[in-house]
C-alpha cells in the first residue's frame, strides 16, 4: 500500500500520526511503542524495517540505522478501529529496542495483582 490508500484506510491523530505497537514475533514480547505516518508505514513496508515518526524531532526515524538493532518486520496488523497497528518484528536475539540500551521499553512495572 501507498501512503495514500493508508491515509484513506487508517484512522490517524488530528497529527496525522498512528500508535505502533512492536511485538517480537516468536515470542510475543512487547519491544516498544512508537509513531507512524503513513509515509513512514509505507516505507516500512517497502524497506521491511521499521521507520517511525519521532515526534520530538518532527523527523523520520528508521530504528537502528545508527545503532545496528533494526526491526525486521514479520506482519503489520491494524487493529479492529483501525486507529493503532501492531508490528510484529524479528528484534535479534541480542537486539535492544529501547533507547536506554534494554532490549524492550517496558521494564518499569508501576503495579500487579
Amino acid at each position: 500500500m501507498n501512503a495514500d490508500e493508508l491515509r484513506s484506510t487508517l484512522t490517524l491523530t488530528s497529527d496525522g500520526l498512528i500508535p505502533a505497537i512492536v511485538q517480537q514475533h516468536d515470542s510475543g514480547e512487547v519491544l516498544m511503542m512508537a509513531w507512524m505516518t503513513p509515509d513512514t508505514l509505507a516505507e516500512t513496508l517497502a524497506l521491511g524495517e521499521t521507520v517511525f515518526w519521532s515526534r520530538s524531532r518532527k523527523e523520520r526515524w528508521h530504528k537502528g540505522a545508527t545503532s545496528g538493532n533494526t526491526q525486521k518486520v514479520i506482519s503489520v496488523d491494524a487493529d479492529c478501529d483501525a486507529d493503532t497497528l501492531l508490528i510484529r518484528v524479528d528484534q535479534g536475539p541480542d537486539g535492544v529496542a529501547c533507547h536506554t540500551g534494554a532490549r524492550t521499553c517496558f521494564g518499569s512495572r508501576i503495579a500487579t495483582s
